[in-house]
């Protein structure tokens, strides 16, 4: 008995406008939308339309036109299961390769062998038999197909045809669902593999960065970090370069209610001076050449979290003019955009540049200081909290052998020594990379911090002796030396009146004293040293 492939277009009101009860329908929306899973929603619909469909087996076929695949998600049924499993490939142009009579009918009687000879893909290659196929469909496009086996439709009465047309519609919406989980679970997996490749490189176990030095040097800075935490106000943070401003930023951002928002670091000494528009505020599709899409800036990326201005003096003052705008109104314009877009982004931003100096030279708005200078908080230099030095080298000890794949070896005594009479003009920074630099010496072994330290200090001349008590019952000769700022403010002036108050520069006084230019400036503000009384003596 030959077995009929598909019905013509002349018979489709026939399996189309089956009577169907309202009752029957809401139990199998009831049936299916009781599961998460795919696979208990079918086999809990199969159970309720079972009287009317004695079905063998039924299976799910889902279309995945972006891989070119159709695939078996679902099997329930009495029947060889194994016949339905697996996933073939579909057309060449991806399309979902389905006759038109089923693609309008949604209901088909068809032989397993010669529809999969003559549509390859949609049936599994095991699939032997007649089969009711139904389509699965997302108007306008085609999800996926019902497979029954085991059913004729010459043979079903008018109510179990309209009970499989019934079935249809909630398994489409449950293969709505089923696809959405499938694309999360993938972009987690890719997040998640990007996240563990990120830490691993970082020498890492967690995102978030460890305050070394929370309880200590760091104490009153952490005070004020949890005092401005929950009160969503723009923060100002100062403090040498190195010094762990963006640490400080991340810790803010964890403890607001801003937490589970993204957190977004700009670096504005980076971007380059013609692209800052774009990169802060985004652009328009053709607004310049280049823009071949509508691209969102740092404030948009940031709404609902914190963006983290870093460098933020580094800024141009038509930029510093609009991100005035943005604090002020909380509106950001797109170039090339007509319409503002609201953006609700907690603003921290951070800078080693006197500001105040700036204002008064004209390169930073006194205005824009106002605004993100509503709650700052000034952190100091790796020197003056010279007790965090053995904590931060033991932390920094153990990121460089995760990172670098060595075993952890802990500093001694005689490294520590070493480490806390350095001056360490490049802060906690440069403390990290004379560890790292320690231990790549060390050969895993141990870590070589003398040889580490003396690289790092010869071009600055910054390691200093141990202090040692002046000899007791002496007072005299101890009355002979001048204090050690007295000594240090003679030989700072000296400096500066043989480089005419220049202070940065191939030809300054922190050349020539062998220091950082940021480690100068911070001691001549400490002493009371003003360059400008310097220029042009001799």
């Amino acid at each position: 008995m030959s077995r009929k492939v598909c019905f013509s277009a002349s018979e489709y009101p026939r399996y189309v406008a089956e009577p169907m009860t309202d009752l029957l329908a809401l139990e199998l929306w009831r049936a299916v939308g009781r599961h998460e899973e795919l696979q208990p929603a079918l086999d809990a619909a199969l159970a309720v339309i079972r009287p009317q469909l004695p079905a063998q087996h039924a299976a799910i076929r889902h279309l995945v036109p972006q891989h070119r695949l159709w695939e078996s998600v679902a099997v329930a049924g009495d029947g060889p299961g194994a016949a339905f499993a697996g996933a073939d490939r579909v057309a060449d142009d991806g399309q979902p390769n389905l006759p038109e009579d089923l693609r309008r009918a949604r209901m088909l009687q068809v032989d397993a062998p010669r529809f999969a000879r003559a549509h390859p893909g949609v049936l599994p290659h095991a699939a032997q038999g007649a089969l009711l196929l139904a389509v699965i469909a997302d108007d306008p496009q085609v999800t996926g197909v019902l497979l029954l086996a085991g059913v004729e439709l010459q043979d079903l009465t008018p109510a179990a045809r309209g009970a499989v047309l019934a079935l249809v519609e909630p398994l489409a919406s449950a293969l709505r669902h089923f696809a959405r989980q499938r694309d999360a679970a993938a972009l987690r997996e890719v997040a998640e593999a990007d996240r563990s490749s990120l830490l691993r490189r970082l020498g890492r176990t967690d995102i978030a960065e460890v305050v070394v030095g929370a309880g200590s040097g760091l104490r009153d800075v952490m005070e004020r970090v949890a005092q401005v935490a929950p009160a969503d106000a723009p923060v100002l943070l100062l403090g040498e370069t190195g010094s762990g401003k963006e640490v400080v930023a991340r810790e803010i951002h964890r403890r607001s209610a801003r937490a589970r928002g993204p957190f977004v670091r700009v670096n504005c000494g980076a971007i380059p001076g013609d692209l800052i528009d774009s990169e802060l505020f985004g652009h328009e599709r053709g607004s310049f050449t280049g823009a071949v899409a509508q691209r969102r800036g740092w404030f948009e990326r940031a709404d609902g979290g914190t963006l983290f201005l870093d460098e933020v003096a580094e800024l141009p003052l038509q930029a510093q003019v609009r991100l005035l705008r943005v604090l002020q109104d909380g509106l950001v314009q797109r170039v090339g955009g007509e319409q503002p877009v609201a953006v609700n982004a907690r603003v921290v931003a951070a800078t080693h540049q006197d500001l105040r100096a700036m204002i008064r030279d004209g390169h930073f708005r006194e205005d824009l200081w106002y605004r993100l200078a509503v709650f700052p908080i000034e952190l100091p230099a790796l020197r003056e909290r010279v007790g965090d030095v053995p904590a931060l080298a033991v932390h920094f000890a153990q990121r460089a052998a995760a990172k670098l794949g060595l075993t952890p070896c802990p500093p001694g005594e005689d490294d520590l020594q070493l480490l806390c009479s350095y001056d360490w003009p490049g802060n906690i920074r440069e403390l990290s990379s004379v560890i790292e630099r320690a231990a790549i010496l060390g050969n895993g072994q141990r870590l070589d911090v003398a040889k580490a330290l003396g690289v790092a200090a010869a071009p600055a001349s910054a390691l200093r002796p141990m202090r040692t008590s002046a000899p007791l019952g002496r007072p005299s000769e101890a009355e002979a030396f001048t204090t050690l700022d007295e000594q240090a403010r003679s030989h700072i002036e000296a400096a500066l009146r043989k480089c005419l108050g220049r202070v940065d520069g191939p030809f300054g006084a922190a050349r020539l004293l062998g220091l950082n230019p940021q480690t100068l400036r911070s001691r001549m503000r400490k002493l009371g040293i003003d360059a400008r009384g310097f220029r042009g003596l001799r």
